[in-house]
């Protein structure tokens, strides 16, 4: 199986996961925020980014390097060395886990009655259990993924998705407050550990046991997660939705259920749509590394490019139909999300892009580059953060994301070129430009006609969608590559049927082939 197509069957088990977690997990948000209300689902989404940032801190640094040194050792036929390596990880996650939970129990105690009135001492020890679940769920995860198994993430989040789901819908029945959802919450992550341990004992049981690590390489560990932990922190912060902390402080709770509404369905349309190809980038950066810097900067700006022509699109959507998406979803009480939404699709797409320019990064061991960026980020953002919402409330949110997102995607991408080597290929990210906003320009034709929300999307969805296909091809926005393997599978999956895509494809191929 050579590279391309690894990589495409990597992308469509990675794809089946996602597509099945962050669609039940989207059908969950929206089903709780319904139930509760913006002002009920602001401090319930408060709750859950204290368990978030619990987990990140928990693994910060050791999933990502569970994945790199997984990758590597198989790459370089030490698969001897791999039980060792998991377990040294596996004793540092712990250590991790009672910092964790020893300083949010301090900072309960102290600031607690201050900041977060509304969490009690149950809803503390629910949250600190799902932290200590989560944690190690998501590290049997980097498991598979550095093994490549994406089947076996795949098949961890058909049982565990499913399940939590059935868990909403229970709270829901029993007519269930915050706590109900944060039971349920903690309930799921029992699931998630359980069938993740499952598929990773699969993984392990033909490696040889015992063993010790080499110095060099037990040195390298240490060294990526010391610089590794406090970047994956920042980033966090940069990234999630801690603005949600900061409009419960300064603003209000029903603007912060607005938020987080918006940031959720944002983040996971792009993890389903473009996000999904992402899932695979680290480990096959680090291959590609391994062949030579070349190789890697190619693979850097064909990621990229990639990214960006399946997060066009999505931007175009968010700004045509952001106000039926949230009034289909979650009905007319959160209708000042819609404009959040669009503008949380567009920072979405921008940290997307990056995330070949920062696997890169990472597989070339320049983590202490990207700690400096980081922590002048994290710092900028905050700063935006607490200045903008505390005297513009949403609006100070909704800029801050987009500045955040412009700055620190446009700084990667430049650093990403300068460790590849390579300059991206700007004229075909140009001509995907164009071609998301001439689709997005024939989509809001439906807009005048004032349709209900369901037909406004069932419209316009396809329309936008259809015209973007049409446009790729005659803006060779696609390289010839990219056509030859849509060739095959339309001959493989589909007896080359219908005769006009055949067609059409072989055209795009030749205008691929004169592509400048």
């Amino acid at each position: 199986m050579n590279s391309r197509s690894l990589a495409l069957r990597n992308t469509l088990f990675s794809s089946v996961g996602l597509y099945v977690e962050y669609f039940l997990g989207m059908v969950c948000a929206v089903l709780i925020a319904r139930h509760l209300g913006p002002h009920q689902y602001g401090i319930y989404g408060m709750f859950i980014w204290f368990a978030a940032i619990g987990i990140v801190v928990t693994n910060s640094g050791i999933t990502t390097g569970v994945i790199k040194f997984v990758a590597e050792l198989r790459g370089s036929r030490q698969a001897e060395l791999i039980r060792p390596m998991l377990g040294h990880m596996r004793m540092v996650q712990r250590w991790h886990l009672v910092v964790v939970l020893g300083l949010g129990l301090a900072l309960f105690l102290l600031f607690g009655h201050r900041y977060a009135a509304e969490l009690g001492t149950l809803e503390f020890a629910l949250l600190a259990a799902a932290v200590g679940m989560r944690a190690p769920y998501m590290f049997n995860v980097s498991i598979a993924k550095g093994f490549e198994a994406f089947d076996a993430t795949a098949r961890i989040t058909l049982i565990a998705a499913p399940t939590n789901l059935a868990l909403v819908v229970a709270a829901m029945l029993l007519h269930g407050d915050i706590l109900w959802f944060v039971v349920m919450y903690s309930a799921s992550s029992v699931i998630f550990l359980l069938a993740s341990q499952y598929q990773v004992r699969r993984l392990l049981a033909p490696l040889p046991r015992g063993g010790s690590l080499p110095a060099e390489l037990l040195q390298r560990i240490r060294r990526h997660l010391r610089i590794v932990s406090l970047t994956i922190i920042v980033s966090f912060v940069i990234a999630s939705d801690v603005e949600i902390l900061f409009l419960n402080m300064f603003a209000s709770a029903d603007s912060a259920g607005y938020f987080k509404v918006a940031y959720q369905l944002a983040s996971g349309i792009m993890l389903l749509v473009p996000g999904v190809f992402s899932a695979v980038l680290l480990p096959m950066m680090a291959k590609a590394l391994s062949e030579g810097r070349s190789e890697g900067g190619r693979r850097f700006v064909a990621a990229t490019s990639y990214l960006a022509l399946l997060g066009a699109p999505m931007v175009a959507f968010g700004a045509c139909f952001a106000s039926a998406v949230i009034g289909l979803l979650y009905g007319n009480a959160y209708a000042a999300a819609a404009p959040v939404f669009a503008l949380c699709m567009l920072a979405s797409a921008l940290n997307t892009s990056a995330q070949g320019a920062t696997s890169l990064l990472v597989s070339a061991d320049r983590q202490h580059v990207i700690l400096t960026l980081t922590l002048l980020f994290g710092v900028f953002k905050m700063a935006m953060d607490v200045t903008l919402i505390r005297a513009y409330g949403l609006h100070g949110a909704m800029t801050a994301i987009v500045v955040a997102a412009v700055v620190s995607s446009g700084a990667y991408l430049l650093l990403g070129m300068r460790v590849g080597g390579q300059p991206l290929d700007w004229r075909r990210l140009g001509r995907i430009l164009l071609a998301a906003a001439l689709a997005g320009g024939v989509a809001a034709l439906v807009l005048p006609l004032r349709l209900p929300p369901l037909a406004t999307l069932l419209l316009g969805g396809p329309l936008l969608l259809g015209a973007y296909a049409l446009l790729t091809l005659w803006l060779r926005c696609w390289t010839l590559a990219d056509i030859e393997q849509l060739k095959d599978l339309h001959r493989r999956f589909a007896a080359g049927r219908p005769l006009v895509l055949g067609r059409l494809l072989d055209w795009s191929g030749t205008r691929a082939e004169q592509r400048p």
